[in-house]
């Protein structure tokens, strides 16, 4: 086998060896007496056949394990149960031009009695905060596979929690940006649209977390529904929050997109409102010249008082309709 390879038994919540090998698998996941678990890190397909190999995997499975946008999902097999779910990371700082900020860290799995095998397409998610967890709770693994799955669950649920605090940080720093008036902005859209694209492919991989951990619920033995049944009742609760939480996020992303079009609306309509009035106190002289222009004799014609009859009448209509729509806050 060409990739890295980690393994790990326990017995009682004691670890037995932590340098197990490939050939040493299929018969230390049948030893009712110990737990392992086996980790896998961007397998190639002849690495996939050689795992198959050993535990009996069908094509289909493997097929599955490699294919790069499968959907969340759990089936149930004769001996074992696979499971894939998404990992997600999703950085702090919004980018400029729109680029996504999700990262998705895909985590397949197979569930034997008394086995795990997790198989990760790159390492960016880090087992070794799995592995601390379950180290802090040894006392669950004496109940099996279960205790494994569940810690490994409950590490994706809390990195996907993570991702969608970070969207909703963001989402209200694009909110105060909005009602500071820097919100029609290129850049503003930009910002927008990525965030929408990310929360897209995040809801894709949040949502049908219910799906996998009912599927886990539905597939326990008896044992691990009376032992582990509050902490998988309690994973699932987190599911739903999440899934809950990342709905809510979509419909604020729409109610910025929203109050943007709106606030340029009403931007608009203050600005055509302002230019009326100033067009109406600009027409104030232009109608008092254009009436004294006239190439006729009218009062004042050919006097200098007339000169200042016009000049009073302009400045003075002027600054009544000045004053009105100030009152008015047209201007």
């Amino acid at each position: 086998m060409t990739c890295p390879l980690r393994g790990m038994t326990w017995r009682d919540g004691q670890v037995v060896d932590d340098s197990v090998t490939l050939d040493e698998i299929a018969d230390l996941a049948k030893d009712p007496t110990q737990l392992l678990w086996l980790d896998l890190t961007s397998p190639t397909p002849a690495d996939m056949t050689a795992l198959a190999g050993h535990l009996g995997l069908s094509p289909t499975l493997i097929e599955d394990v490699l294919a790069p946008l499968e959907r969340p999902k759990v089936t149930r097999h004769a001996d074992h149960m696979f499971f894939m779910a998404y990992a997600t990371k999703m950085s702090a700082d919004i980018a400029a031009d729109g680029s996504s900020r999700l990262r998705l860290s895909k985590v397949s799995g197979l569930v034997f009695k008394g086995a795990l095998v997790t198989i990760r397409q790159d390492d960016s998610f880090d087992m070794e905060e799995v592995v601390r967890r379950w180290e802090d709770n040894n006392d669950l693994l004496r109940f099996g596979s279960g205790a494994l799955l569940h810690g490994l669950l409950d590490t994706i649920v809390d990195s996907q929690f993570d991702s969608i605090q970070v969207f909703d940080d963001a989402i209200e720093g694009l909110e105060t940006e909005l009602f500071e008036n820097r919100g029609a902005n290129t850049v503003f859209l930009r910002q927008v649209y990525g965030l929408r694209k990310d929360l897209v492919q995040l809801r894709r991989v949040v949502l049908p977390m219910r799906e996998v951990v009912n599927g886990v619920l539905r597939h326990r033995t008896e044992d691990e529904a009376t032992e582990l049944g509050r902490w998988y009742d309690d994973l699932y609760d987190h599911v739903l929050r999440a899934a809950e939480w990342t709905e809510s996020l979509r419909d604020m992303v729409t109610t910025v997109f929203e109050t943007n079009l709106s606030l340029q609306d009403t931007r608009l309509n203050t600005v055509m409102k302002k230019l009326a009035g100033w067009a109406a106190i600009i027409a104030v002289p232009t109608a008092v010249t254009g009436w004294f222009g006239q190439n006729v004799p009218y009062p004042g014609f050919g006097h200098e008082w007339g000169v200042w009859l016009t000049s009073g009448l302009i400045i003075g209509l002027s600054a009544l309709l000045y004053i009105s729509f100030s009152r008015r806050d047209w201007l």
